[in-house]
């Protein structure tokens, strides 16, 4: 297997970054792994950290999670610190199906963003406004496109 020697800037839907601390394993944590040891950029603004904060603070969500709430805070420490910081100063909307959605296309827009990995698929292929450089990708997707050393 031939790995790319450059960076990809991505943004990862928060359904990914939790998956990797819910399930065991699988292509979400193989994700986060690669963010965290530079293989791939991730790109982090306003609306989607308030996103990731709203989410690991849900304890109902972690109740049955070995991954306590100090963990999850330090995992999130970690990953912002590896992160671009990335303003939108623009907002595109490009109407998808569920609104709430519409900042991840923002943020991979004004950050030049190679791709959007998401468990959510169905939701961001269906926008009326489309980039043709920006790629919307399942994890495993992300890592079969865009392999790197695990």
């Amino acid at each position: 297997m031939r790995y790319h020697t450059f960076v990809f800037s991505l943004v990862l839907d928060t359904n990914v970054f939790v998956g990797a601390l819910l399930r065991r394993g699988g292509a979400a944590r193989c994700v986060v792994r690669a963010c965290l040891s530079g293989a791939y950029e991730p790109l982090m603004g306003a609306a989607l950290f308030a996103e990731y904060e709203d989410v690991l603070s849900r304890e109902a969500l972690w109740k049955n999670s070995l991954v306590s709430a100090s963990e999850r805070e330090a995992l999130l420490d970690g990953f912002l610190s590896v992160c671009r910081w990335t303003e939108v100063f623009f907002a595109w909307r490009p109407n998808l199906p569920d609104e709430a959605d519409n900042h991840l296309v923002e943020l991979a827009v004004a950050g030049n963003a190679t791709a959007i990995v998401t468990r959510n698929i169905r939701h961001l292929v269906t926008g009326e406004l489309r980039f043709p450089t920006l790629r919307i990708l399942t994890p495993e997707q992300c890592l079969e496109v865009y392999p790197c050393r695990p």
